[in-house]
């Protein structure tokens, strides 16, 4: 009885070749990987970018109330009757219920930018990758 001195890879790369299954280039799958890996480095990236613009937005905000806070301060003076005290109180809730309201709206249209710009960034890649395993599939 002879022994084979065939390594079990150079049993099963005869294998895939007998059955003539496609050999597999691992420099694309490498590349395909690096991408994906680059995209959600951007995508972070992009992510953080957007929490850094929501804080400054949010410090922005701050500054600007304290300094309506001072402005109100400033000028206040005790009114005469119930009703100017009324109306003082009203128009200074008006104002900061205007504010709050455009501040709220700001807020959450600059978060929905920053998150569609990260998620974009992953949706093109899959669309991408999707592309790139289409294409290593046909026939050449």
């Amino acid at each position: 009885m002879t022994q084979s001195t065939t390594s079990i890879l150079d049993m099963f790369k005869k294998l895939g070749e007998d059955m003539k299954i496609p050999s597999v280039d691992l420099n694309k799958i490498i590349d395909h990987h690096r991408k994906n890996l680059e995209a959600l480095a951007a995508s972070g990236k992009a992510a953080a970018e957007g929490a850094a613009a929501f804080a400054s937005k949010q410090r922005e905000i701050v500054e600007a109330a304290v300094k309506d806070i001072q402005e109100a301060s400033k000028s206040f003076k005790v009114p005469g009757s119930a009703q100017e005290m009324m109306a003082a109180q009203t128009e200074f809730a008006k104002r900061a219920m205007e504010a709050a309201v455009k501040n709220t709206r700001d807020m959450a249209d600059l978060v929905q930018k920053h998150n569609q710009d990260a998620v974009r960034i992953i949706q093109d890649r899959m669309k991408e990758s999707y592309e790139e395993i289409r294409q290593s599939f046909e026939k050449k």
